[in-house]
């Protein structure tokens, strides 16, 4: 019986199936080009290989075919009941979390690789910035999923993958040395990666390290011009570092070549997070940003998440829509409001008063924000992602309080974020409070 790459029996009796299935299952891990055709062959020369057709339905939702991805698990549901134990479970994780049961996926996945440690396919659902953790509602989920890759290492050495995920994991624990240098060791093994250079991208961030960061981004998006779907992101963090250092027109070039709808081929969540969260941090700035740009995102969020549902596309929707759509911004909330009425909002809550508070900020009323916003900061690790994409909602309280003449509750917000890690522009704001 052949094997995947970590020694997993495989149920194909095709080597020509097992093989393009380890070729599409390495270019999940490394969000690398490539892993839609190989997954594609591997179900031609097996038609009933579940893990391929499971496999496939993951990247299906990825990019947000949400019609696809379910038949695709609702096909491997069916071919899983002549496969092992193992490909039973691993099927009815990925497909649980496809079907919209979080909090099933998340208990089974936990389950599973307890049993099955290496088996990555499931190991990764938890542990992304949009993974089954960070998106559980939960606050403490940095924690979770660092300690889930700590119990787990021993059983992975010097994999790459494995140390990309670990090191991501440290970072945005806090631990950034020992996560920076996991990350490097992990592109050592294997440069052809997007996950591993996202993970330095967020390294460079979190450290104020700017000058660094350009030079690896540009130099690895340089060397790897189409590098799979994490190539877009990784654009919006050379983006991010402009605004750092303060070139906002940098910033606003790239936002316009290659991170609007109309240019980006990014998976959804990502056109919308990205785009929506770079234009306000520009207009927080000062920048005045067409209406033309943020319709243009709001437009994008009908075509592809028309009502609510997965509240980080939503909450970056309704930031888009709140700077000039009253009507499509007081419908999301609604839905919102609607989905946390009925126990199907994992943020609660928080995630409701947030879109409020963009709202206040949007109309200038600085004063409302801060009502809104400053106690919600303890909460806004609910809502999941990455530190570097919270920190807009932190960025909004401190330019409400800069605004609104707050000046120790501005500078307290700053002093925080300083003691955490370096930022140019964090020290051009506590400046203008006569700060050092």
């Amino acid at each position: 019986m052949p094997r995947d790459r970590y020694g997993l029996p495989l149920s194909t009796a095709s080597e020509a199936a097992a093989s393009a299935y380890g070729d599409g299952f390495d270019g999940l891990l490394a969000a690398w080009n490539g892993a839609e055709e190989a997954l594609d062959r591997a179900i031609a020369a097996d038609p009933n290989f579940a893990l391929a057709h499971i496999a496939r339905a993951r990247l299906y939702a990825i990019f947000g075919h949400g019609a696809e991805a379910r038949a695709y698990a609702a096909q491997a549901r069916n071919l899983a009941t002549n496969a092992t134990e193992r490909e039973r479970g691993h099927v009815h994780v990925i497909a649980s979390a496809i079907e919209g049961k979080a909090a099933e996926a998340l208990a089974a996945a936990e389950r599973h690789v307890e049993v099955y440690p290496r088996d990555a396919l499931v190991l990764v659902l938890l542990l992304g910035a949009f993974g089954l953790y960070a998106f559980s509602g939960r606050n403490d989920h940095d924690e979770a999923r660092l300690s889930i890759c700590r119990r787990l290492a021993p059983h992975y050495g010097d994999d790459w993958w494995f140390l990309a995920y670990l090191g991501w994991s440290n970072i945005e624990a806090g631990y950034l040395g020992i996560g920076i240098e996991q990350a490097q060791r992990s592109l050592a093994l294997r440069r052809h990666n997007g996950h591993v250079a996202h993970v330095l991208a967020h390294g460079y961030f979190e450290t104020g390290d700017a000058a660094a960061g350009n030079e690896f981004l540009s130099g690895w998006l340089g060397e790897h011009p189409s590098s799979g779907f994490m190539h877009w992101h990784l654009v919006w963090h050379r983006a991010l570092l402009d605004i750092e250092v303060g070139d906002n027109d940098g910033a606003l070039r790239i936002f316009q070549n290659q991170i609007r709808p109309a240019v980006s081929d990014a998976p959804p969540i990502n056109v919308l997070s990205d785009g929506a969260s770079l234009l306000w941090r520009l207009a927080l700035d000062g920048r005045d940003i067409p209406r033309a740009d943020w319709d243009e995102i709001v437009d994008y969020g009908d075509r592809r998440a028309p009502s609510a549902g997965s509240h980080f596309v939503d909450l970056h929707y309704v930031l888009a829509a709140a700077m000039g759509d009253p009507a499509r911004f007081g419908k999301r909330v609604s839905e919102l409001e609607a989905l946390h009425a009925n126990g199907r909002l994992a943020p609660g809550s928080v995630a409701v008063a947030m879109c409020k508070g963009a709202h206040a900020m949007a109309a200038g009323d600085s004063g409302a924000a801060i009502g809104i916003l400053e106690p919600l900061m303890p909460d806004v690790v609910r809502i999941g992602g990455s530190h570097a994409q919270r920190e807009l909602w932190e960025d909004m309280l401190i330019v409400a309080c800069l605004r609104s003449g707050e000046a120790g509750k501005a500078r307290a917000l700053i002093d925080g974020r300083l003691h955490r890690r370096p930022s140019a522009r964090d020290r051009k704001w506590l400046a203008t409070l006569g700060g050092h």
